[in-house]
């Protein structure tokens, strides 16, 4: 099974690439799976509905998210009804929605996709990611030979850690939330695809897809801002992603960056 990963979505100019690009990456790439993480796809920070249902429109069959999923209160529900958004698996009990969903191709592959949240520099008190998928693994690992797992995090080192953890135990480990694609792409030696960060469906010309003179004066005079998503040089960022469907190791793991280009943003 050939999988299209895409990093965070950034506001409308990221929704935009997707929707133009993605159809004809999963022909020419003979995409079976899309997932892309929306937690920045409504206005650069926070999903709503409306961002959502765009992004599923458009061919993502799984949406991941991270951190601002809680921005938009109107996704709160949404997160209840619609199964195919995750948010990370290790909030505490009680939080709207779930942080895993198993997903069944046409020729009946199933593929368990694992959202988590890291704790290091990351705001709030969630539960131990670790013992978290450890404990999803346990409970639903056995249904499903291919498992991907969305590792939300800020810092590298745990996002590192968390790949040699699973090795050979999921299928795939790739991180997200700091927008910067890092190249450091390997299977690792029990057969788990890994990458640091896929970066983002958004603006290059930015940081982080906001715009960057905002950016910079919020680092001169520490004061409050508000951000702008950016609008030039729009890219989407990702890894194509091969797994044996009869093993669940990978077999190839591709960064991707296509530029999109339109004056609609």
């Amino acid at each position: 099974m050939r999988i299209l990963i895409l990093g965070d979505v950034v506001g409308r100019p990221g929704r935009r690439a997707i929707r133009d690009l993605v159809p004809d990456l999963m022909k020419d790439e003979k995409i079976g799976l899309v997932i892309a993480n929306a937690e920045n796809s409504a206005g650069g920070m926070g999903v709503d509905v409306k961002s959502a249902e765009e992004l599923f429109s458009a061919g993502v069959q799984i949406l991941t998210s991270g951190n601002h999923i809680w921005k938009k209160k109107e996704i709160y529900p949404y997160l209840e009804s619609h199964p195919c958004l995750i948010r990370p698996a290790n909030y505490p009990n009680g939080a709207p929605g779930r942080g895993w969903v198993e997903w069944q191709s046409e020729q009946a592959h199933r593929v368990l996709i694992v959202n988590l949240q890291g704790r290091v520099f990351m705001p709030g008190n969630i539960d131990d990611p670790f013992r978290c998928v450890d404990a999803i693994l346990k409970g639903h690992g056995h249904r499903a030979r291919i498992v991907i797992v969305d590792m939300h995090a800020e810092a590298t080192s745990e996002k590192n850690a968390m790949g040699w953890f699973l090795d050979g135990r999921v299928s795939a480990v790739y991180g997200t939330h700091t927008h910067v694609q890092t190249a450091d792409e390997r299977i690792l030696p029990k057969g788990t695809a890994y990458i640091t960060d896929v970066g983002m469906c958004g603006p290059m010309d930015s940081v982080i897809g906001i715009e960057r003179d905002l950016v910079i004066q919020g680092f001169l005079s520490q004061l409050p801002r508000q951000f702008d998503v950016a609008k030039e040089n729009v890219a989407l960022q990702g890894i194509v992603l091969e797994v044996d469907e009869d093993t669940g190791k990978a077999l190839e793991i591709r960064r991707v960056r296509v530029p999109w280009k339109s004056s609609e943003v």
